[in-house]
């Protein structure tokens, strides 16, 4: 795909708490805002009658689909099972070359399980790892893996720094990104055998590694990839998220405790609303599964039609930056080295 030509987007519209409506909604707004191609996948009649008029001119094109994975589901069961699934015809829509990325708010490990059947892990990836951005004091920082493994061996560790740091370079325009690896401490003997076995590995990646990070870092912007195991990652994800929901809660009800708070606090509502924005998921879109062979973004199971868009956005960025084809000539580079530096030994 040259410069010029806009990405090719598979997009899951039976995927999400709300689907399908506001997953056409987020088609809408991505074909018409973004200038993207959309393929839904979908039941055709119904994501036809959905859309209407209000997707007239717009590059929107519906792939039928007669089947949906639902949360509850077994993934790898499920993807099996449902071979005309929405989420299964989406991935193989990016794997026949009729789009670039696909984009689900679906069960989480069924598009884990459905890229790896479809599209298969780049050469030398071990486990392709779910990635989120948080939001910061400076901006966001990465943290891989937010789920898709929970129980983690060193070199996967390894994979995760390379495949984040090459992410928030080319995504995000972050020059030498700050690399760390979470740990209960920052000096370089703590943590778990995990931990420690991995910051052996990372150390030794032409990375800009800075060493081990404590959680409480994370918000401050001061590094820019955060690398742990899925289980651990995930255990963050739905603490910052609950967090940041009951700081804004609990600011609301101060300001509504009474009338003289209500008067003051009139001054700071834009304030408050402009950090409200940057602590909302939809913001960031989706959180990219790297390391497969194609692009796959998984938008949160509650995402609205904001989101949606944004989800697209990160696949389009993603695809347009070549992300597939960096990570795999990183993690390529990362085994020269390890191997050169074995034959040096």
């Amino acid at each position: 795909m040259n410069a010029q030509q806009k990405a090719t987007i598979a997009l899951d519209g039976m995927g999400g708490d709300h689907a399908p409506d506001v997953v056409v909604e987020g088609a809408i707004l991505a074909a018409r805002e973004l200038g993207v191609s959309i393929l839904l996948v979908g039941p055709e009649a119904d994501l036809k009658q959905r859309l209407g008029g209000k997707a007239a001119g717009l590059p929107i094109e519906v792939v039928n689909a007669t089947q949906v994975v639902e949360m509850e589901e077994h993934p790898a069961n499920a993807v099996r099972q449902k071979t005309d699934s929405s989420m299964v015809v989406g991935v193989r829509l990016v794997k026949d070359g009729r789009a670039q990325a696909f984009v689900s708010a679906g069960n989480t490990g069924a598009v884990m399980a459905a890229g790896l059947f479809e599209l298969r892990r780049i050469k030398g990836v071990d486990r392709p790892a779910l990635s989120a951005v948080f939001p910061t004091r400076k901006g966001g920082a990465l943290v891989i893996d937010v789920g898709a493994n929970a129980d983690c061996k060193p070199e996967y560790l390894e994979q995760f720094a390379i495949m984040g740091s090459v992410y928030m370079e080319r995504v995000f325009g972050v020059s030498r990104p700050r690399v760390g690896l979470l740990s209960n401490g920052e000096e370089e003997t703590k943590g778990n055998s995990l931990v420690q076995a991995a910051h052996a590995r990372i150390r030794a990646l032409p990375l800009n590694f800075i060493g081990n990070v404590e959680g409480k870092e994370i918000p401050t912007g001061d590094v820019d990839v955060v690398v742990c195991d899925g289980f651990t990652g995930n255990v963050v994800l739905k603490l910052s998220e609950g967090l940041a929901g009951a700081i804004t809660g609990l600011i609301r009800e101060e300001i509504n405790a009474s009338l003289i708070s209500k008067i003051f606090a009139a001054g700071v509502l834009p304030a408050f609303r402009r950090v409200r924005k940057r602590l909302d998921y939809a913001e960031y879109g989706g959180a990219p599964l790297l390391g497969l062979n194609g692009v796959c973004i998984v938008a949160h199971g509650r995402s609205n039609a904001l989101a949606i868009k944004n989800a697209v956005r990160v696949a389009a960025q993603a695809v347009e930056n070549d992300v597939v084809g960096q990570i795999a000539r990183g993690v390529a580079d990362a085994a020269a080295a390890s191997e050169a530096g074995a034959s040096d030994d």
